[in-house]
């Protein structure tokens, strides 16, 4: 269902920025990229903005649902609004970035990096929570286009409507291609990525907001 989602979306956008960012973290010298990799820099600012759209269009497809009885699609979407939501919240420590706001000292002793967010507390809401995004990412992106191109029979109809389109295996991949480099890095004794984890969160996602673009789109259709 490729035609779901324009080419700019799914192609032309993360490939134009994935390129813009390994020319930047071939030439520009690390003074430069301090801004851009800082703590509430660019990156991460680009990283809310992302995941707060969607949030919202995950709220646009609820509100799409309302009249429909699609109880298990609700049921989906309410996962991906409660997740954006909650990334949303912690990549701002729940609004600390923005308004600047002191860590009370108790909190300040339990979390990593001094903020009011929860993800630095504990691995179980950070590392672990991330690594399941990946493989949902792996398998929803790259497998299942796999399955529909040669093993369609293999996947059950009935969750057809919340497949993600074959199209986003580019995205899928960008996402994932990060944490390649750094074993390949290994091996060569070379750094591509000066902050691999945050470009590989801003790629996933992108991947969520790409996804629940076209979902919403399948729906009105529907």
């Amino acid at each position: 269902m490729n035609d779901q989602i324009k080419k700019l979306w799914w192609l032309w956008l993360p490939i134009l920025v994935f390129a813009v960012q390994i020319i930047m973290e071939l030439f520009l010298p690390l003074k430069l990229m301090d801004p851009y990799y800082a703590e509430n820099g660019i990156l991460e600012q680009a990283q809310f903005l992302v995941i707060g759209s969607a949030f919202i269009f995950s709220l646009l497809i609820l509100w799409a649902l309302r009249h429909q009885n699609l109880p298990w699609v609700m049921a989906w979407t309410s996962i991906a609004a409660l997740g954006s939501f909650y990334i949303a919240g912690e990549e701002v420590s729940w609004g600390q970035h923005i308004l600047g706001w002191g860590t009370p000292e108790q909190w300040a002793q339990v979390n990593d990096q001094g903020e009011t967010n929860l993800h630095n507390t504990t691995s179980w809401l950070d590392q672990k929570p991330r690594i399941l995004l990946i493989v949902g990412i792996a398998v929803g992106g790259l497998v299942l286009p796999l399955l529909k191109k040669y093993k369609e029979d293999w996947l059950p109809k009935k969750f057809t409507l919340i497949y993600p389109p074959s199209c986003m295996a580019v995205i899928a991949a960008l996402a994932i291609f990060p944490s390649l480099t750094v074993k390949i890095g290994e091996l060569f004794d070379i750094v591509l990525f000066g902050r691999v984890s945050e470009l590989q969160e801003l790629y996933l996602y992108y991947f969520v907001l790409v996804y629940l673009m076209a979902l919403k789109k399948r729906i009105e259709k529907a």
